[in-house]
């Protein structure tokens, strides 16, 4: 599918300090919401609230995954939470899309780049097709 569609993969990754986790969850359960009820087309996946580090993520975050298309709605939702947020495509460079891909909502955060695939790999796991895509 050509990104010119809207049907490009993306990811946002929701971060929070611990006293900030009733407002994410708040947001995740949003989400959740939309995704049960359709409301949000393009809105593929909404994830748990992770409460330590996960993969290059050093704090608190939950994760959704969408279609190109439903940024425009999303990315309102997104700057109104108050939580610093990273929304990037899904391609299969894992690090550009954590980097000079991905756009900041809030204060930038350091990466773990070191846990992300080198470019054009991706250590077995495939990048699209996955249940969510």
């Amino acid at each position: 599918m050509s990104e010119s569609s809207g049907e490009a993969p993306w990811h946002a990754h929701i971060y929070y300090q611990p006293d900030q986790r009733p407002l994410a969850d708040a947001l995740r359960r949003r989400f959740e919401a939309l995704l049960a009820a359709g409301d949000l087309p393009g809105l593929k996946f909404v994830g748990a609230l992770r409460d330590h580090k996960v993969g290059p993520h050093p704090v608190p975050q939950f994760e959704i995954h969408f279609r190109e298309r439903a940024l425009a709605a999303l990315r309102p939702v997104l700057e109104g939470s108050g939580l610093r947020v990273l929304i990037h495509p899904l391609t299969d460079d894992d690090v550009a899309d954590h980097t000079r891909l991905g756009r900041w909502i809030g204060e930038p955060l350091d990466l773990d780049l070191t846990t992300l695939d080198p470019p054009g790999v991706n250590q077995g796991m495939a990048r699209f097709g996955k249940t969510d895509f």
